[in-house]
Formats: structure tokens, C-alpha cells, sequence
């Protein structure tokens, strides 16, 4: 007999039009090692069966860069999505804005020229297999002098083009996002947002909300740090090649990021559910949210955190995890989803 899944809840992305399941399938970690923000060697089969798994159980969206892997990521998204009915596939979120020297694969610049800008969107296309990207992103504000008017401005033409169907804003601050809605409309906001890094709630989020701005969230259980599974030994043994060895949130401030772990596992208790969960829950609890953004290298890594596509944490919940937050003093920005 086959078994039914729960279906998995939606809400409207701002004003896209686009109804997008509260948690999507991030491919940042599947771009392999072998770059500055690489997570350690990635198993590509396994990637694109990870993937595959996300969109068998339901998830209807998927969100990439061209920074990931420098490629690898987008190609291998492109990989999985091939052999799926278009009539079956996930939306595609990407991010332009950052390039590197194919002869150091270590290297990065945030670059905001128009023609950088539309000619990663071309690269993007070819790596995705694509006609057009559903949703293109300025990953982060420029560094190389350009202003926020040149790159918005051709974000906005790739819009009228076609060649993506809306276009937002990851890692900006609301005032750059004010300067942006002033000369056309900011569909997406995509911050960082968890339990340890809640600074986007205090201006960004409340800007989003007041402007119809859809919002999805990276690192909701803050790169592995809130799912219950991280140590110190296994920081302690991670690969070189793993950025999340050389970051402070697993080096000095980890004893008490793992404090606020401890904290959220009587609350996976209470909903029969991992902490995994309970960490992306919260994450969702916050009103202008529309979803967030869950990394996974495997298949069994989505089944873990596929339940805070449907889990709504109580008041209790809310307050024992926010005391927690407080106690620990993790972080910073407001404790409690408002």
C-alpha cells in the first residue's frame, strides 16, 4: 500500500504571484569544496538525488547563486531538474553580483556593473538549463564602486526582458532597499535569519512587510550550528576546506550557540520532531517571512527538516526559546518573533 504524504504548506511570495512552500531546497553547500566558501567535499550523485528527494516530497522551490561552487551549484541544480517534467519542476531562485578569476578559485569580487550583471544572468541561464530564471537576486550590495542604481536598474531590465520573471535583494540593509523600491518594485528580500543571527528582524523585516516584499531566509538553523547534531568534536574534526571551521559561530562563540541548542530540544519533544525543525520553525514564526532557505547534501538530511514546512510553534514555545536566546546570549536583535 503507498503511503501519503502530508502536503506541505504554502504561502504567497509577496507579490509574485507565486504561492512557495515554507521551506525550499538550498544548493549553497552542494557547490563543492573546492572554492573560498566551500563546505568541504560534496558527493554530486548524492547532491542531485537530495535534490530529487526535495521535490518528491514536495518542495516547490529551489535557491542557488553562481558564486556557489563558482558554477557547480547551478549545474548541478540544472542536473537534477533535467529528467522532471517542466510541468512538475520547482520554481529556480538565483543570485548575480559576485564573479571570480577562473585561475584562483579562491578569489571574489561583489561587482555591480550592468553588463557583469547581465552577463552572469546569461551565464546562469546556460548552467541552469533554463529559458528564464524565475528569481534573480543581487547577492550583495557591490564593492567595486558601482552604485545601487546601476545594478538595480539592470536587475530590473532583465525583468521587462523576461530573461527573470521578478528580481530582489539578498544581504541589503532597508535603506538600500527604500533606494531600490524608489525605482522599481523589490519582489524578494533574502537575509540571513536564525535563532543566533536575528538582526534582519529589527528594520528589514518590518520594511518588508509594509512594502508587500516577499522574504526567504538563508541559514535558518545558522549552517548546521541548530540541528541538534553539532559538537565540539565534530567542529573539531571538520575538513580545512569547510569555512565553518574558521568562523567565529563554531570557534569561540560555539559554547554557547550549543547552550540555545539544549534549549529547543524540550520543544522538538513536545512536537515529536527534530530540533532541526523547531530551529526553522522559529525562523518561520516571524509574520513578514514568507519561507527559508534548508541546505541538505542528502536525501536523509531533507527528511530531517522537512516537518517545519507544517510545525507552528506555540507562545510557550516562542518564550522558552527567547529566554533561551537572552540566557545564553547569543546573538543579537530581538529574541521573540513579532
Amino acid at each position: 500500500m503507498q503511503i501519503k504524504l502530508p502536503t506541505l504548506a504554502t504561502k504567497p511570495f509577496g507579490q509574485t504571484g507565486m504561492d512557495i512552500t515554507r521551506v525550499g531546497f538550498g544548493a549553497w553547500a552542494i557547490g563543492g569544496p573546492d572554492w573560498l566558501n566551500g563546505w568541504g567535499p560534496q558527493d554530486d550523485d548524492e547532491s542531485i538525488a537530495a535534490i530529487r528527494h526535495a521535490v518528491s516530497r514536495g518542495i516547490n522551490w529551489i535557491d542557488t547563486a553562481a558564486i556557489y561552487g563558482l558554477g557547480h551549484s547551478e549545474e548541478i541544480v540544472g542536473r537534477a531538474l533535467a529528467d522532471i517534467p517542466k510541468a512538475e519542476r520547482p520554481y529556480v531562485f538565483t543570485k548575480c553580483g559576485q564573479v571570480w578569476d577562473p585561475n584562483d578559485r579562491q578569489s571574489k569580487i561583489r561587482v555591480g556593473k550592468a553588463a557583469s550583471i547581465k552577463a552572469e544572468c546569461e551565464a546562469s541561464l546556460r548552467r541552469l538549463n533554463v529559458e528564464t530564471i524565475d528569481l534573480l537576486q543581487m547577492h550583495w550590495p557591490a564593492e567595486d564602486g558601482t552604485l545601487l542604481e546601476e545594478y538595480w536598474g539592470a536587475l530590473l531590465e532583465l525583468r521587462t526582458e523576461g530573461k527573470a520573471r521578478f528580481v530582489g535583494l539578498s544581504n541589503h540593509n532597508a535603506d538600500q532597499l527604500a533606494q531600490a523600491e524608489a525605482m522599481g518594485h523589490v519582489d524578494t528580500f533574502q537575509p540571513g535569519l536564525s535563532a543566533i543571527n536575528r538582526r534582519a528582524a529589527e528594520k528589514e523585516l518590518p520594511w518588508c512587510a509594509a512594502h508587500g516584499t516577499g522574504v526567504i531566509c538563508y541559514s535558518p538553523m545558522q549552517s548546521g550550528l541548530l540541528t541538534g547534531r553539532m559538537t565540539a568534536e565534530r567542529v573539531a574534526a571538520m575538513s580545512a576546506s569547510d569555512w565553518r571551521s574558521r568562523h567565529t559561530d563554531f570557534t569561540t562563540d560555539l559554547a554557547a550557540n550549543l547552550k540555545l541548542v539544549e534549549a529547543m530540544a524540550p520543544v522538538a519533544e513536545r512536537h515529536n520532531t527534530s530540533i532541526a525543525s523547531v530551529a526553522i520553525a522559529w525562523v518561520l514564526a516571524w509574520n513578514a517571512v514568507t519561507a527559508a532557505i534548508v541546505g541538505a547534501r542528502d536525501p536523509e538530511q531533507v527528511d530531517g527538516w522537512l516537518d517545519a514546512a507544517n510545525l507552528e510553534l506555540t507562545p510557550d514555545d516562542l518564550d522558552a526559546i527567547g529566554a533561551a536566546i537572552l540566557s545564553a546570549r547569543v546573538g543579537s536583535g530581538p529574541a521573540y518573533p513579532a
